[in-house]
């Protein structure tokens, strides 16, 4: 029984824009977060791989994505749209949700678009850590999640399977077949209802106090503020601009850095022994 407390503090979405990259960088280098992940479509994922390529001690993954949620800021797929009808609309974009994902990708399509993100970050000359998945649209469907466990499998890069994450997307986990021995079930991230309410920095400090022992998640969506993410996250206020904000400032604070001394909880990334012996890497 591990009874030590260890937490990845992991930042989704670089890429997305200038302002999520560098409040990503910053909280890398001078805060408490301890691994992030790329999403390869996104107009500012070169630079993002620059940096990581540039900081070889820093742990990062590939956020393989399917979908692009925002109004004005449409994510164009890898792969050239004809070869992939069922994942993109008739100006080339990602659909905005999971729901389409869910009842009409094809999956040879899917898996053609994820090794084409894949192969274009390792031809960069990245070494990703990690395979993870936007909004965990992978999670909707049984063939989905083995072609996820596949690719993990064919290029020998852990990946991150959970039930909690499958039951955000709104699917029962009951109905979905995973190596548990794998799952990592420890996983929190904030709700907008938590946002709305008390808000993230009461919300991260509830979670910092009262985690459990073993291995946890915290996943988190940091961006500086700024009108460029104002203008992305245009009427999208759930993970929006003011949501990203308080990310990057809480993780980047004395107060976070002393509830983690407070409570003796352990920093750890995807690169770290007792990550890789869970996950089977």
């Amino acid at each position: 029984m591990n009874s030590k407390k260890q937490l990845i503090i992991h930042a989704d979405d670089a890429g997305l824009a200038w302002s999520e990259n560098k409040a990503t960088q910053v909280g890398m280098l001078k805060g408490s977060i301890s691994s992030t992940s790329l999403m390869v479509p996104c107009p500012w994922f070169y630079e993002m791989a620059q940096f990581c390529m540039q900081q070889p001690e820093l742990d990062y993954g590939i956020h393989l994505t399917l979908t692009g949620e925002w109004k004005t800021y449409p994510f164009r797929s890898i792969t050239a749209p004809a070869r992939i009808p069922s994942l993109v609309d008739k100006q080339g974009h990602f659909y905005p949700n999971r729901k389409h994902i869910r009842n009409y990708a094809v999956l040879e399509e899917v898996e053609l678009e994820l090794t084409n993100q894949i192969e274009y970050a390792l031809s960069l000359g990245l070494k990703p850590s990690h395979l993870d998945s936007h909004m965990y649209t992978l999670g909707v469907r049984q063939d989905l999640l083995d072609l996820y466990q596949k690719l993990g499998a064919s290029y020998q890069i852990p990946i991150i399977l959970s039930e909690k994450l499958i039951a955000y997307t709104g699917e029962p986990p009951s109905q979905f077949k995973l190596p548990t021995e794998k799952c990592i079930e420890s996983i929190f991230m904030a709700s907008f209802q938590e946002f709305e309410g008390k808000g993230l920095t009461a919300h991260y400090d509830s979670i910092l106090d009262n985690l459990p022992e073993g291995l946890s998640i915290l996943l988190i969506h940091p961006a500086l503020a700024s009108e460029e993410m104002n203008q992305i996250t245009l009427d999208h206020p759930n993970f929006g601009a003011a949501w990203r904000a308080e990310d990057a400032h809480y993780f980047t604070s004395e107060n976070c850095k002393d509830k983690l001394a407070k409570n003796n909880i352990e920093i750890v990334n995807f690169k770290s022994p007792i990550v890789l012996n869970h996950l089977g890497a």
